[in-house]
Protein backbone atom coordinates (compact mmCIF):
# COMPACT_ATOMS: atom_id res chain seq x y z
CA UNK A 1 0.00 0.00 0.00
CA UNK A 2 1.10 3.57 -0.66
CA UNK A 3 2.54 5.24 2.43
CA UNK A 4 1.29 8.79 2.90
CA UNK A 5 3.30 11.26 4.98
CA UNK A 6 0.89 13.76 6.50
CA UNK A 7 2.14 17.25 7.45
CA UNK A 8 2.47 17.93 11.18
CA UNK A 9 -0.28 20.53 11.10
CA UNK A 10 -2.84 17.89 10.00
CA UNK A 11 -1.94 15.81 13.06
CA UNK A 12 -2.25 18.93 15.23
CA UNK A 13 -5.63 19.72 13.66
CA UNK A 14 -6.86 16.23 14.50
CA UNK A 15 -5.76 16.48 18.15
CA UNK A 16 -7.26 19.97 18.41
CA UNK A 17 -10.64 18.70 17.15
CA UNK A 18 -10.56 15.80 19.62
CA UNK A 19 -9.62 17.99 22.61
CA UNK A 20 -12.24 20.65 21.79
CA UNK A 21 -14.92 17.96 21.38
CA UNK A 22 -14.00 16.40 24.72
CA UNK A 23 -13.96 19.81 26.43
CA UNK A 24 -17.44 20.67 25.13
CA UNK A 25 -18.78 17.22 26.02
CA UNK A 26 -17.27 17.01 29.51
CA UNK A 27 -16.62 20.61 30.54
CA UNK A 28 -19.90 22.10 29.38
CA UNK A 29 -22.64 19.59 28.49
CA UNK A 30 -21.86 16.91 31.09
CA UNK A 31 -20.21 19.03 33.77
CA UNK A 32 -22.63 17.63 36.34
CA UNK A 33 -23.35 13.92 36.74
CA UNK A 34 -26.77 13.11 35.31
CA UNK A 35 -28.64 10.50 33.30
CA UNK A 36 -28.88 11.77 29.70
CA UNK A 37 -32.35 11.88 28.17
CA UNK A 38 -33.12 9.90 25.03
CA UNK A 39 -33.37 13.12 23.03
CA UNK A 40 -29.97 14.28 24.30
CA UNK A 41 -28.43 10.90 23.50
CA UNK A 42 -29.77 10.87 19.94
CA UNK A 43 -28.56 14.43 19.37
CA UNK A 44 -25.03 13.70 20.58
CA UNK A 45 -24.88 10.46 18.59
CA UNK A 46 -25.56 12.51 15.44
CA UNK A 47 -22.89 15.02 16.52
CA UNK A 48 -20.18 12.35 16.95
CA UNK A 49 -20.94 10.60 13.67
CA UNK A 50 -21.13 13.94 11.82
CA UNK A 51 -17.78 14.98 13.32
CA UNK A 52 -16.14 11.82 11.93
CA UNK A 53 -17.72 12.34 8.50
CA UNK A 54 -16.64 16.01 8.40
CA UNK A 55 -13.10 15.01 9.30
CA UNK A 56 -13.18 12.50 6.46
CA UNK A 57 -14.20 15.28 4.04
CA UNK A 58 -11.35 17.41 5.44
CA UNK A 59 -8.94 14.48 4.93
CA UNK A 60 -10.11 13.96 1.33
CA UNK A 61 -9.70 17.64 0.49
CA UNK A 62 -6.28 18.02 2.11
CA UNK A 63 -4.77 14.86 0.60
CA UNK A 64 -6.05 15.83 -2.84
CA UNK A 65 -4.74 19.40 -2.49
CA UNK A 66 -1.35 18.61 -0.92
CA UNK A 67 -0.42 15.70 -3.21
CA UNK A 68 -2.44 16.86 -6.22
CA UNK A 69 -3.75 13.31 -6.49
CA UNK A 70 -7.50 12.99 -6.12
CA UNK A 71 -7.42 9.23 -6.67
CA UNK A 72 -5.14 8.97 -3.64
CA UNK A 73 -7.49 11.28 -1.74
CA UNK A 74 -10.46 9.05 -2.56
CA UNK A 75 -8.53 5.95 -1.50
CA UNK A 76 -7.50 7.48 1.84
CA UNK A 77 -11.02 8.71 2.61
CA UNK A 78 -12.43 5.25 1.76
CA UNK A 79 -9.85 3.64 4.05
CA UNK A 80 -10.80 6.07 6.83
CA UNK A 81 -14.53 5.39 6.61
CA UNK A 82 -13.94 1.61 6.38
CA UNK A 83 -11.68 1.70 9.43
CA UNK A 84 -14.16 3.91 11.27
CA UNK A 85 -17.05 1.52 10.60
CA UNK A 86 -14.99 -1.51 11.66
CA UNK A 87 -13.84 0.13 14.90
CA UNK A 88 -17.30 1.56 15.62
CA UNK A 89 -19.02 -1.80 15.12
CA UNK A 90 -16.45 -3.63 17.25
CA UNK A 91 -16.79 -0.90 19.90
CA UNK A 92 -20.54 -1.47 19.95
CA UNK A 93 -19.85 -5.11 20.81
CA UNK A 94 -17.61 -3.76 23.58
CA UNK A 95 -20.53 -1.72 24.92
CA UNK A 96 -22.58 -4.86 25.47
CA UNK A 97 -19.87 -6.10 27.83
CA UNK A 98 -19.88 -2.71 29.58
CA UNK A 99 -23.61 -3.18 30.11
CA UNK A 100 -22.92 -6.49 31.83
CA UNK A 101 -20.21 -4.90 34.01
CA UNK A 102 -22.43 -1.99 35.07
CA UNK A 103 -25.34 -4.35 35.67
CA UNK A 104 -23.24 -6.72 37.79
CA UNK A 105 -21.76 -3.95 39.94
CA UNK A 106 -25.11 -2.11 40.10
CA UNK A 107 -23.49 1.17 39.04
CA UNK A 108 -25.99 4.07 39.38
CA UNK A 109 -26.73 5.47 35.91
CA UNK A 110 -25.72 9.00 36.83
CA UNK A 111 -22.18 7.78 37.65
CA UNK A 112 -21.76 5.57 34.59
CA UNK A 113 -20.80 8.50 32.37
CA UNK A 114 -17.84 9.32 34.65
CA UNK A 115 -16.51 5.76 34.36
CA UNK A 116 -16.95 5.81 30.58
CA UNK A 117 -15.22 9.19 30.26
CA UNK A 118 -12.07 8.07 32.06
CA UNK A 119 -12.28 4.75 30.26
CA UNK A 120 -12.21 6.59 26.94
CA UNK A 121 -9.31 8.80 28.06
CA UNK A 122 -7.35 5.70 28.97
CA UNK A 123 -8.27 4.13 25.62
CA UNK A 124 -6.90 7.18 23.74
CA UNK A 125 -3.48 6.62 25.28
CA UNK A 126 -3.47 2.81 25.18
CA UNK A 127 -4.56 2.63 21.56
CA UNK A 128 -1.99 5.18 20.44
CA UNK A 129 0.75 3.05 21.99
CA UNK A 130 -0.64 -0.18 20.54
CA UNK A 131 -1.26 1.26 17.06
CA UNK A 132 2.18 2.81 16.66
CA UNK A 133 3.87 -0.28 18.10
CA UNK A 134 1.83 -2.52 15.78
CA UNK A 135 2.57 -0.35 12.74
CA UNK A 136 6.29 -0.44 13.56
CA UNK A 137 6.19 -4.24 13.87
CA UNK A 138 4.39 -4.61 10.53
CA UNK A 139 6.87 -2.25 8.87
CA UNK A 140 9.92 -4.13 10.20
CA UNK A 141 8.53 -7.66 10.07
CA UNK A 142 5.95 -7.79 7.28
CA UNK A 143 5.20 -11.46 7.98
CA UNK A 144 3.53 -10.47 11.24
CA UNK A 145 0.52 -9.29 9.20
CA UNK A 146 -0.17 -12.96 8.49
CA UNK A 147 -0.04 -13.69 12.22
CA UNK A 148 -2.63 -10.94 12.73
CA UNK A 149 -4.74 -12.45 9.96
CA UNK A 150 -4.66 -15.95 11.46
CA UNK A 151 -5.51 -14.48 14.88
CA UNK A 152 -8.55 -12.64 13.45
CA UNK A 153 -9.82 -15.79 11.70
CA UNK A 154 -9.46 -17.68 14.98
CA UNK A 155 -11.19 -14.88 16.95
CA UNK A 156 -14.00 -14.56 14.40
CA UNK A 157 -14.74 -18.30 14.38
CA UNK A 158 -14.60 -18.35 18.18
CA UNK A 159 -17.10 -15.46 18.37
CA UNK A 160 -19.68 -17.54 16.52
CA UNK A 161 -19.82 -19.96 19.44
CA UNK A 162 -19.10 -17.79 22.49
CA UNK A 163 -21.59 -15.58 24.30
CA UNK A 164 -20.86 -12.51 26.38
CA UNK A 165 -23.71 -13.55 28.65
CA UNK A 166 -21.23 -15.91 30.35
CA UNK A 167 -18.97 -13.02 31.31
CA UNK A 168 -18.56 -12.85 35.10
CA UNK A 169 -16.65 -9.71 36.22
CA UNK A 170 -15.91 -11.06 39.70
CA UNK A 171 -14.23 -14.13 38.17
CA UNK A 172 -11.89 -12.09 35.94
CA UNK A 173 -8.17 -12.05 36.74
CA UNK A 174 -8.03 -8.23 36.70
CA UNK A 175 -10.66 -7.93 39.46
CA UNK A 176 -8.86 -10.49 41.62
CA UNK A 177 -5.53 -8.77 41.00
CA UNK A 178 -6.91 -5.29 41.73
CA UNK A 179 -8.60 -6.31 44.97
CA UNK A 180 -5.45 -8.14 46.04
CA UNK A 181 -3.11 -5.13 45.74
CA UNK A 182 -5.49 -2.14 46.07
CA UNK A 183 -7.70 -1.33 49.06
CA UNK A 184 -11.21 -1.32 47.61
CA UNK A 185 -14.34 -0.55 49.62
CA UNK A 186 -17.58 -2.42 48.95
CA UNK A 187 -19.76 0.58 48.30
CA UNK A 188 -20.02 3.76 46.19
CA UNK A 189 -19.24 7.22 47.52
CA UNK A 190 -20.85 9.50 44.95
CA UNK A 191 -18.78 9.70 41.78
CA UNK A 192 -15.48 9.50 43.66
CA UNK A 193 -12.81 6.94 42.79
CA UNK A 194 -10.91 7.40 46.07
CA UNK A 195 -11.90 8.29 49.63
CA UNK A 196 -9.92 8.62 52.86
CA UNK A 197 -11.17 5.98 55.30
CA UNK A 198 -9.69 5.75 58.80
CA UNK A 199 -6.79 7.90 57.62
CA UNK A 200 -6.06 5.53 54.70
CA UNK A 201 -6.65 6.35 51.04
CA UNK A 202 -9.09 3.72 49.78
CA UNK A 203 -10.52 3.04 46.35
CA UNK A 204 -14.30 2.99 46.00
CA UNK A 205 -16.29 0.34 44.17
CA UNK A 206 -16.45 2.82 41.27
CA UNK A 207 -12.64 2.53 40.94
CA UNK A 208 -12.92 -1.24 40.61
CA UNK A 209 -15.53 -0.76 37.87
CA UNK A 210 -13.19 1.65 36.05
CA UNK A 211 -10.28 -0.82 36.26
CA UNK A 212 -12.53 -3.57 34.87
CA UNK A 213 -13.73 -1.34 32.00
CA UNK A 214 -10.16 -0.27 31.12
CA UNK A 215 -8.95 -3.87 31.06
CA UNK A 216 -11.95 -4.93 28.96
CA UNK A 217 -11.20 -2.18 26.43
CA UNK A 218 -7.58 -3.34 26.30
CA UNK A 219 -8.71 -6.89 25.54
CA UNK A 220 -11.04 -5.67 22.79
CA UNK A 221 -8.27 -3.52 21.31
CA UNK A 222 -6.25 -6.70 20.78
CA UNK A 223 -8.99 -7.74 18.31
CA UNK A 224 -9.92 -4.39 16.78
CA UNK A 225 -6.45 -3.00 16.03
CA UNK A 226 -5.29 -6.05 14.00
CA UNK A 227 -8.66 -5.81 12.21
CA UNK A 228 -7.97 -2.33 10.89
CA UNK A 229 -4.40 -3.32 9.99
CA UNK A 230 -6.15 -5.72 7.60
CA UNK A 231 -7.48 -2.63 5.82
CA UNK A 232 -4.44 -0.34 6.00
CA UNK A 233 -1.16 0.08 7.89
CA UNK A 234 -1.23 3.87 7.52
CA UNK A 235 -0.69 5.12 11.10
CA UNK A 236 -2.72 8.28 10.60
CA UNK A 237 -5.74 6.46 9.15
CA UNK A 238 -5.58 3.70 11.76
CA UNK A 239 -5.31 6.05 14.73
CA UNK A 240 -7.77 8.75 13.65
CA UNK A 241 -10.49 6.29 12.63
CA UNK A 242 -9.94 4.42 15.90
CA UNK A 243 -10.21 7.53 18.04
CA UNK A 244 -13.27 8.93 16.26
CA UNK A 245 -14.95 5.56 16.77
CA UNK A 246 -14.34 5.51 20.54
CA UNK A 247 -14.97 9.25 21.09
CA UNK A 248 -18.72 8.73 20.95
CA UNK A 249 -18.70 5.49 22.93
CA UNK A 250 -20.15 7.11 26.03
CA UNK A 251 -23.08 8.53 24.10
CA UNK A 252 -23.61 5.34 22.11
CA UNK A 253 -23.62 3.39 25.38
CA UNK A 254 -26.67 5.25 26.65
CA UNK A 255 -28.26 5.05 23.20
CA UNK A 256 -27.86 1.27 23.08
CA UNK A 257 -28.60 0.61 26.76
CA UNK A 258 -32.31 0.21 26.02
CA UNK A 259 -31.75 -1.49 22.66
CA UNK A 260 -29.03 -4.02 23.50
CA UNK A 261 -31.39 -7.00 23.56
CA UNK A 262 -32.78 -6.12 20.14
CA UNK A 263 -29.37 -6.40 18.43
CA UNK A 264 -28.66 -9.91 19.72
CA UNK A 265 -27.45 -11.08 16.27
CA UNK A 266 -24.93 -8.25 15.85
CA UNK A 267 -22.16 -10.39 17.37
CA UNK A 268 -22.50 -12.82 14.45
CA UNK A 269 -22.15 -9.97 11.97
CA UNK A 270 -19.02 -8.81 13.80
CA UNK A 271 -17.68 -12.38 13.87
CA UNK A 272 -18.14 -12.55 10.09
CA UNK A 273 -16.36 -9.20 9.64
CA UNK A 274 -13.36 -10.33 11.73
CA UNK A 275 -13.15 -13.64 9.84
CA UNK A 276 -13.43 -11.88 6.46
CA UNK A 277 -10.67 -9.39 7.30
CA UNK A 278 -8.46 -12.19 8.63
CA UNK A 279 -8.87 -14.15 5.39
CA UNK A 280 -8.19 -10.96 3.41
CA UNK A 281 -4.91 -10.50 5.31
CA UNK A 282 -3.90 -14.08 4.52
CA UNK A 283 -4.82 -13.89 0.80
CA UNK A 284 -1.46 -12.40 -0.38
CA UNK A 285 0.34 -15.35 1.22
CA UNK A 286 -1.98 -17.78 -0.53
CA UNK A 287 -1.63 -15.88 -3.82
CA UNK A 288 2.16 -16.05 -3.65
CA UNK A 289 1.92 -19.79 -3.01
CA UNK A 290 -0.34 -20.15 -6.06
CA UNK A 291 2.18 -18.32 -8.25
CA UNK A 292 4.88 -20.73 -7.13
CA UNK A 293 2.63 -23.71 -7.91
CA UNK A 294 1.54 -22.35 -11.29
CA UNK A 295 5.09 -21.40 -12.26
CA UNK A 296 6.49 -18.04 -13.33
CA UNK A 297 6.12 -18.96 -17.02
CA UNK A 298 2.40 -19.68 -16.76
CA UNK A 299 0.54 -17.16 -18.95
CA UNK A 300 -3.06 -18.26 -18.28
CA UNK A 301 -5.68 -15.68 -17.44
CA UNK A 302 -6.02 -16.96 -13.88
CA UNK A 303 -2.26 -16.79 -13.27
CA UNK A 304 -2.22 -13.23 -14.66
CA UNK A 305 -5.03 -12.17 -12.28
CA UNK A 306 -3.17 -13.67 -9.30
CA UNK A 307 0.05 -11.83 -10.26
CA UNK A 308 -1.81 -8.53 -10.66
CA UNK A 309 -3.41 -9.05 -7.23
CA UNK A 310 0.00 -9.66 -5.62
CA UNK A 311 1.29 -6.47 -7.32
CA UNK A 312 -1.58 -4.46 -5.73
CA UNK A 313 -3.16 -3.60 -9.08
CA UNK A 314 -6.63 -4.25 -7.62
CA UNK A 315 -6.00 -2.26 -4.44
CA UNK A 316 -8.90 0.20 -4.80
CA UNK A 317 -11.30 -2.59 -5.79
CA UNK A 318 -10.27 -4.60 -2.71
CA UNK A 319 -10.80 -1.52 -0.50
CA UNK A 320 -14.28 -0.97 -1.96
CA UNK A 321 -15.18 -4.64 -1.49
CA UNK A 322 -14.00 -4.49 2.13
CA UNK A 323 -16.17 -1.44 2.80
CA UNK A 324 -19.18 -3.15 1.18
CA UNK A 325 -18.71 -6.35 3.20
CA UNK A 326 -18.35 -4.46 6.51
CA UNK A 327 -21.45 -2.32 5.90
CA UNK A 328 -23.44 -5.27 4.55
CA UNK A 329 -22.60 -7.61 7.45
CA UNK A 330 -23.52 -5.03 10.10
CA UNK A 331 -26.69 -3.95 8.29
CA UNK A 332 -27.90 -7.52 7.71
CA UNK A 333 -27.22 -8.56 11.33
CA UNK A 334 -29.19 -5.55 12.62
CA UNK A 335 -32.12 -6.19 10.25
CA UNK A 336 -32.22 -9.89 11.18
CA UNK A 337 -32.09 -8.95 14.88
CA UNK A 338 -35.21 -6.80 14.42
CA UNK A 339 -36.97 -9.41 12.28
CA UNK A 340 -36.23 -12.27 14.70
CA UNK A 341 -36.28 -10.84 18.25
CA UNK A 342 -34.87 -12.99 21.08
CA UNK A 343 -37.38 -15.36 22.66
CA UNK A 344 -36.21 -14.79 26.22
CA UNK A 345 -34.88 -11.61 27.79
CA UNK A 346 -32.18 -11.96 30.43
CA UNK A 347 -33.36 -11.30 33.96
CA UNK A 348 -31.08 -9.17 36.10
CA UNK A 349 -30.66 -10.00 39.77
CA UNK A 350 -31.77 -7.53 42.41
CA UNK A 351 -28.95 -8.15 44.86
CA UNK A 352 -25.72 -6.12 44.65
CA UNK A 353 -22.42 -8.02 44.17
CA UNK A 354 -20.57 -9.32 47.19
Amino acid sequence: MTSVEYPLWIWLTFFAVVLVALFVDIGIVNRRAHVPTRRETFAWSIVWVSLALLFNVFLYWQVGTIFNDWDLAFKQSTLFITGYLIELSLSVDNLFVFLLIFSFFKVPKKYQHRVLFWGIMGALVMRMIMIFAGAELVERFHWIIYVFGAFLVYTGIKMFGNSDDNFEPHESAIVKLATKYIRISKHYDGDKFFVVKDGVRTGTLLLLVLITVEFTDLVFAVDSIPAIFGITTDRFIVYTSNIFAILGLRTFFFLLADLADRFHLLKYGLAFVLTFIGVKMLLPLGAQGLIMLLGSENSSGFADIVRRYVNHEFEQIVINISLGVVVGAIFISIILSLMFPPKHKPVEGDEPPA
